[in-house]
């Protein structure tokens, strides 16, 4: 059996095919869609801007994009929103390899 190669982007998202395979692959999955999630809210915070701030220039907007994905992966481990483990909750419940022995949450 061959395994399929990890492909990561920008974003250092795996998305290798058997991340569901165990309750830490699965608990992982929600740890990268709660940092996703949490960066599209932040880049959406980000465009909505009251006023033209003083000093604005491409290399401050890069710098402060990069900023926010470690703010947001930082977040993401430390204090999440909630929306990663909800998502990993719903999808251990379709997973019985996962539910045997163990509650539907994952901990």
């Amino acid at each position: 059996m061959t395994t399929m190669p990890t492909i990561s982007g920008a974003t250092g998202i795996d998305s290798g095919l058997g991340r569901t395979e165990t309750r830490d692959n699965l608990a992982k999955a929600g740890q990268q869609f709660e940092a996703v999630f949490t960066g599209m809210m932040l880049k959406s915070m980000r465009q909505a801007k009251l006023s033209d701030p003083l000093f604005d220039s491409k290399a401050l907007d890069t710098f402060r994009d990069m900023q926010d994905q470690t703010t947001v992966r930082h977040m993401a481990e430390h204090t999440p929103v909630g929306i990663g483990k909800a998502m990993t909750d719903f999808l251990a419940k379709s997973q019985p390899n996962l539910n045997a022995g163990h509650g539907t949450q994952l901990e």
